[in-house]
Protein backbone atom coordinates (compact mmCIF):
# COMPACT_ATOMS: atom_id res chain seq x y z
CA UNK A 1 0.00 0.00 0.00
CA UNK A 2 1.33 3.45 -0.92
CA UNK A 3 2.16 6.01 1.75
CA UNK A 4 -0.66 8.21 0.41
CA UNK A 5 -3.24 5.44 0.76
CA UNK A 6 -1.95 4.77 4.26
CA UNK A 7 -2.45 8.47 5.06
CA UNK A 8 -6.03 8.33 3.75
CA UNK A 9 -6.68 5.27 5.90
CA UNK A 10 -5.13 6.93 8.94
CA UNK A 11 -7.40 9.95 8.38
CA UNK A 12 -10.39 7.56 8.14
CA UNK A 13 -11.21 8.66 4.59
CA UNK A 14 -12.85 5.49 3.29
CA UNK A 15 -15.31 6.44 0.54
CA UNK A 16 -13.70 5.62 -2.86
CA UNK A 17 -14.98 8.76 -4.58
CA UNK A 18 -13.84 10.98 -1.73
CA UNK A 19 -10.43 9.31 -1.76
CA UNK A 20 -10.19 10.08 -5.48
CA UNK A 21 -11.04 13.74 -4.81
CA UNK A 22 -8.37 14.00 -2.13
CA UNK A 23 -5.88 12.39 -4.52
CA UNK A 24 -6.66 14.96 -7.24
CA UNK A 25 -6.16 17.77 -4.72
CA UNK A 26 -2.84 16.28 -3.67
CA UNK A 27 -1.67 16.62 -7.28
CA UNK A 28 -2.75 20.30 -7.31
CA UNK A 29 -1.00 21.04 -4.01
CA UNK A 30 2.19 19.30 -5.13
CA UNK A 31 2.45 21.41 -8.28
CA UNK A 32 2.28 24.73 -6.47
CA UNK A 33 5.32 24.65 -4.19
CA UNK A 34 7.13 21.34 -4.37
CA UNK A 35 9.49 21.85 -1.44
CA UNK A 36 6.65 22.76 0.95
CA UNK A 37 4.59 19.80 -0.29
CA UNK A 38 7.48 17.38 0.26
CA UNK A 39 8.06 18.82 3.72
CA UNK A 40 4.41 18.28 4.66
CA UNK A 41 4.42 14.76 3.20
CA UNK A 42 7.53 13.77 5.15
CA UNK A 43 6.94 15.58 8.41
CA UNK A 44 3.25 15.67 9.25
CA UNK A 45 1.48 12.86 11.11
CA UNK A 46 -0.30 10.70 8.56
CA UNK A 47 -3.84 11.39 9.86
CA UNK A 48 -3.31 15.12 9.33
CA UNK A 49 -1.62 15.14 5.92
CA UNK A 50 -4.73 14.64 3.70
CA UNK A 51 -6.53 17.44 5.53
CA UNK A 52 -3.62 19.82 4.98
CA UNK A 53 -3.69 18.82 1.31
CA UNK A 54 -7.43 19.62 1.05
CA UNK A 55 -7.03 23.07 2.66
CA UNK A 56 -3.96 23.87 0.54
CA UNK A 57 -5.69 22.83 -2.68
CA UNK A 58 -8.72 24.99 -1.86
CA UNK A 59 -6.44 27.98 -1.25
CA UNK A 60 -4.57 27.48 -4.54
CA UNK A 61 -7.72 26.88 -6.58
CA UNK A 62 -9.21 30.11 -5.22
CA UNK A 63 -5.96 32.00 -5.81
CA UNK A 64 -5.81 30.82 -9.42
CA UNK A 65 -9.32 32.14 -10.05
CA UNK A 66 -8.39 35.50 -8.52
CA UNK A 67 -5.16 35.82 -10.52
CA UNK A 68 -5.73 34.24 -13.94
CA UNK A 69 -7.04 36.10 -16.97
CA UNK A 70 -8.63 39.51 -17.66
CA UNK A 71 -10.23 41.28 -14.68
CA UNK A 72 -13.82 40.89 -15.91
CA UNK A 73 -13.32 37.14 -16.40
CA UNK A 74 -11.67 36.78 -13.00
CA UNK A 75 -14.42 38.75 -11.30
CA UNK A 76 -17.15 36.56 -12.74
CA UNK A 77 -15.28 33.30 -12.14
CA UNK A 78 -14.50 34.14 -8.53
CA UNK A 79 -18.08 35.31 -7.82
CA UNK A 80 -19.41 31.98 -9.10
CA UNK A 81 -16.83 30.10 -7.02
CA UNK A 82 -17.67 32.06 -3.88
CA UNK A 83 -21.35 31.16 -4.31
CA UNK A 84 -20.41 27.49 -4.69
CA UNK A 85 -18.32 27.58 -1.53
CA UNK A 86 -21.02 29.31 0.51
CA UNK A 87 -23.63 26.85 -0.76
CA UNK A 88 -21.35 23.97 0.15
CA UNK A 89 -20.82 25.34 3.65
CA UNK A 90 -24.57 25.77 4.10
CA UNK A 91 -25.46 22.31 2.74
CA UNK A 92 -22.35 20.58 4.16
CA UNK A 93 -22.09 18.84 0.82
CA UNK A 94 -20.83 19.47 -2.71
CA UNK A 95 -20.05 17.48 -5.83
CA UNK A 96 -17.15 19.79 -6.69
CA UNK A 97 -13.82 17.88 -6.49
CA UNK A 98 -12.15 20.73 -4.58
CA UNK A 99 -15.02 21.43 -2.21
CA UNK A 100 -16.00 17.88 -1.33
CA UNK A 101 -12.69 17.06 0.40
CA UNK A 102 -12.60 20.52 1.99
CA UNK A 103 -16.05 19.99 3.52
CA UNK A 104 -15.01 16.56 4.77
CA UNK A 105 -11.91 18.10 6.34
CA UNK A 106 -14.12 20.71 8.02
CA UNK A 107 -16.15 17.88 9.55
CA UNK A 108 -12.92 16.45 11.00
CA UNK A 109 -11.45 19.87 11.96
CA UNK A 110 -14.41 22.18 12.67
CA UNK A 111 -12.26 25.23 13.37
CA UNK A 112 -11.42 25.35 9.65
CA UNK A 113 -14.96 26.50 8.80
CA UNK A 114 -14.46 29.88 10.46
CA UNK A 115 -11.21 30.40 8.58
CA UNK A 116 -12.88 29.58 5.25
CA UNK A 117 -15.56 32.17 6.04
CA UNK A 118 -12.87 34.71 7.02
CA UNK A 119 -11.08 34.05 3.74
CA UNK A 120 -14.26 34.53 1.70
CA UNK A 121 -14.88 37.90 3.36
CA UNK A 122 -11.49 39.27 2.32
CA UNK A 123 -10.25 37.34 -0.74
CA UNK A 124 -11.46 39.96 -3.21
CA UNK A 125 -8.55 42.12 -2.04
CA UNK A 126 -6.38 40.02 -4.36
CA UNK A 127 -8.85 40.40 -7.21
CA UNK A 128 -8.50 44.18 -6.99
CA UNK A 129 -4.73 44.15 -6.42
CA UNK A 130 -2.99 46.92 -8.41
CA UNK A 131 0.31 47.20 -6.53
CA UNK A 132 1.38 49.08 -3.43
CA UNK A 133 2.10 52.76 -3.09
CA UNK A 134 3.52 52.41 0.44
CA UNK A 135 4.65 49.93 3.04
CA UNK A 136 1.34 50.56 4.81
CA UNK A 137 -0.44 49.26 1.69
CA UNK A 138 1.68 46.11 1.86
CA UNK A 139 0.71 45.59 5.50
CA UNK A 140 -2.98 46.10 4.67
CA UNK A 141 -2.69 43.42 1.96
CA UNK A 142 -1.17 40.98 4.45
CA UNK A 143 -4.14 41.51 6.77
CA UNK A 144 -6.76 41.45 4.02
CA UNK A 145 -5.51 38.51 1.94
CA UNK A 146 -2.24 36.79 2.81
CA UNK A 147 -2.99 36.02 6.46
CA UNK A 148 -6.56 34.72 5.95
CA UNK A 149 -5.28 32.52 3.11
CA UNK A 150 -2.41 31.19 5.22
CA UNK A 151 -4.69 30.49 8.18
CA UNK A 152 -6.68 28.03 6.06
CA UNK A 153 -3.76 25.65 6.49
CA UNK A 154 -2.14 26.99 9.64
CA UNK A 155 -5.31 26.51 11.69
CA UNK A 156 -4.84 22.75 11.31
CA UNK A 157 -1.61 23.07 13.29
CA UNK A 158 -2.95 25.51 15.88
CA UNK A 159 -2.84 24.83 19.62
CA UNK A 160 -6.06 24.52 21.58
CA UNK A 161 -7.27 27.49 23.58
CA UNK A 162 -6.53 31.17 22.99
CA UNK A 163 -5.09 31.49 19.48
CA UNK A 164 -4.20 35.21 19.54
CA UNK A 165 -0.47 34.65 20.06
CA UNK A 166 -0.44 31.89 17.46
CA UNK A 167 -2.24 34.07 14.90
CA UNK A 168 0.17 36.95 15.55
CA UNK A 169 3.14 34.64 14.97
CA UNK A 170 1.49 33.32 11.81
CA UNK A 171 1.11 36.89 10.60
CA UNK A 172 4.83 37.56 11.08
CA UNK A 173 5.71 34.39 9.20
CA UNK A 174 3.37 35.00 6.25
CA UNK A 175 4.56 38.61 6.01
CA UNK A 176 8.09 37.25 5.62
CA UNK A 177 7.07 34.53 3.18
CA UNK A 178 5.08 37.00 1.10
CA UNK A 179 8.03 39.40 0.96
CA UNK A 180 10.28 36.57 -0.23
CA UNK A 181 7.81 35.64 -2.95
CA UNK A 182 7.37 39.26 -4.05
CA UNK A 183 11.12 39.68 -4.58
CA UNK A 184 11.83 36.21 -5.89
CA UNK A 185 8.94 36.27 -8.37
CA UNK A 186 9.60 39.78 -9.71
CA UNK A 187 10.26 38.57 -13.26
CA UNK A 188 7.08 36.51 -13.45
CA UNK A 189 4.90 39.16 -11.81
CA UNK A 190 6.24 41.98 -13.99
CA UNK A 191 5.59 39.87 -17.09
CA UNK A 192 1.97 39.60 -15.90
CA UNK A 193 1.78 43.37 -15.38
CA UNK A 194 2.03 43.25 -11.56
CA UNK A 195 4.53 45.26 -9.54
CA UNK A 196 4.52 43.83 -6.01
CA UNK A 197 7.11 46.09 -4.33
CA UNK A 198 5.94 49.43 -2.86
CA UNK A 199 6.49 52.34 -5.21
CA UNK A 200 7.87 54.41 -2.33
CA UNK A 201 10.62 51.82 -1.95
CA UNK A 202 11.51 52.08 -5.64
CA UNK A 203 11.79 55.85 -5.25
CA UNK A 204 13.91 55.57 -2.10
CA UNK A 205 16.35 53.22 -3.85
CA UNK A 206 16.46 55.18 -7.10
CA UNK A 207 14.84 52.49 -9.26
CA UNK A 208 11.97 52.71 -11.73
CA UNK A 209 9.40 50.23 -12.91
CA UNK A 210 10.90 50.41 -16.40
CA UNK A 211 14.31 49.50 -14.92
CA UNK A 212 12.72 46.40 -13.39
CA UNK A 213 10.72 45.45 -16.48
CA UNK A 214 13.83 45.70 -18.65
CA UNK A 215 15.96 43.80 -16.09
CA UNK A 216 18.52 46.59 -15.85
CA UNK A 217 21.46 45.85 -13.57
CA UNK A 218 21.79 49.35 -12.13
CA UNK A 219 22.74 50.68 -8.67
CA UNK A 220 19.09 51.47 -7.99
CA UNK A 221 17.81 48.01 -8.86
CA UNK A 222 20.60 46.40 -6.83
CA UNK A 223 19.73 48.56 -3.82
CA UNK A 224 16.04 47.76 -4.20
CA UNK A 225 16.55 44.01 -4.35
CA UNK A 226 19.08 43.99 -1.51
CA UNK A 227 16.85 46.16 0.69
CA UNK A 228 13.77 44.05 0.01
CA UNK A 229 15.61 40.83 0.79
CA UNK A 230 17.07 42.29 3.98
CA UNK A 231 13.61 43.25 5.21
CA UNK A 232 12.29 39.78 4.35
CA UNK A 233 15.18 38.19 6.26
CA UNK A 234 14.58 40.33 9.34
CA UNK A 235 10.87 39.48 9.32
CA UNK A 236 11.54 35.76 8.78
CA UNK A 237 13.95 35.71 11.72
CA UNK A 238 11.28 37.35 13.85
CA UNK A 239 8.86 34.52 12.97
CA UNK A 240 10.94 31.89 14.82
CA UNK A 241 8.64 31.85 17.92
CA UNK A 242 5.93 30.27 15.76
CA UNK A 243 7.81 26.98 16.07
CA UNK A 244 7.28 26.88 19.83
CA UNK A 245 3.58 27.81 19.63
CA UNK A 246 2.73 24.79 17.48
CA UNK A 247 2.11 21.50 19.34
CA UNK A 248 5.07 19.08 19.06
CA UNK A 249 3.83 17.04 16.06
CA UNK A 250 3.75 20.16 13.87
CA UNK A 251 7.07 21.64 14.91
CA UNK A 252 9.31 19.73 12.44
CA UNK A 253 7.22 21.07 9.54
CA UNK A 254 7.25 24.67 10.78
CA UNK A 255 11.02 24.55 11.38
CA UNK A 256 11.50 23.08 7.91
CA UNK A 257 9.39 25.75 6.19
CA UNK A 258 11.29 28.55 7.93
CA UNK A 259 14.63 26.92 7.09
CA UNK A 260 13.65 26.44 3.44
CA UNK A 261 12.67 30.11 3.26
CA UNK A 262 16.09 31.06 4.63
CA UNK A 263 17.69 28.93 1.90
CA UNK A 264 15.58 30.71 -0.72
CA UNK A 265 16.70 34.06 0.68
CA UNK A 266 20.33 32.96 0.44
CA UNK A 267 19.86 31.87 -3.18
CA UNK A 268 18.03 35.09 -4.05
CA UNK A 269 20.73 37.22 -2.44
CA UNK A 270 23.38 35.48 -4.52
CA UNK A 271 21.35 35.98 -7.67
CA UNK A 272 20.77 39.69 -7.03
CA UNK A 273 19.58 41.68 -10.09
CA UNK A 274 19.32 38.43 -12.09
CA UNK A 275 16.05 37.93 -10.20
CA UNK A 276 14.64 40.35 -12.77
CA UNK A 277 15.06 37.57 -15.32
CA UNK A 278 14.14 34.45 -13.31
CA UNK A 279 13.49 33.25 -9.77
CA UNK A 280 16.06 31.74 -7.42
CA UNK A 281 15.72 28.26 -6.00
CA UNK A 282 17.05 26.96 -2.68
CA UNK A 283 20.08 24.71 -2.79
CA UNK A 284 19.03 21.11 -3.47
CA UNK A 285 21.64 19.83 -1.03
CA UNK A 286 20.60 22.36 1.58
CA UNK A 287 16.91 21.56 1.18
CA UNK A 288 17.60 17.83 1.41
CA UNK A 289 19.58 18.42 4.58
CA UNK A 290 16.71 20.36 6.14
CA UNK A 291 14.18 17.65 5.28
CA UNK A 292 16.39 14.82 6.52
CA UNK A 293 17.09 16.61 9.80
CA UNK A 294 13.45 17.34 10.46
CA UNK A 295 12.39 13.88 9.33
CA UNK A 296 14.51 12.50 12.14
CA UNK A 297 12.87 14.94 14.55
CA UNK A 298 9.40 13.94 13.31
CA UNK A 299 10.14 10.28 13.87
CA UNK A 300 11.23 11.03 17.41
CA UNK A 301 7.94 12.83 18.05
CA UNK A 302 5.99 10.05 16.40
CA UNK A 303 4.64 9.67 12.87
CA UNK A 304 3.09 7.09 10.60
CA UNK A 305 1.34 4.40 12.62
CA UNK A 306 2.64 5.98 15.82
CA UNK A 307 1.17 9.37 14.93
CA UNK A 308 -2.38 8.58 16.02
CA UNK A 309 -1.58 9.32 19.66
CA UNK A 310 -0.20 12.75 18.65
CA UNK A 311 -2.78 13.71 16.03
CA UNK A 312 -5.36 14.56 18.70
CA UNK A 313 -3.09 17.39 19.82
CA UNK A 314 -3.52 19.20 16.53
CA UNK A 315 -7.03 18.15 15.56
CA UNK A 316 -9.66 20.85 15.38
CA UNK A 317 -11.95 21.28 18.35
Amino acid sequence: MSAWNQALDAADIRDPGLRDDYTRQRELAARFKRSAYLAARLLLPRPLFPHVVAATAFMHHSDNLLDSGPLDDRTGAYAAWERQVRDGLADRDSAHPVLRPLLHTISAHPRLRGHVEDYLRTARADLDFAGFATEADHQAYIDAYSLPAFMLVACLLAPDGDAKEFRAACRTYIDAAQRIDFVNDLAEDLADGRLTLPREELERCGATRVDLEQARDLPGTRRLIASSLDRARTTLTASAPLTHLVPPPGRPLVRALIALDHLTLTAATRKGPALLKSSARPSVRGAAGVLLREYGAARRVGRGTDADQHADLIAGS
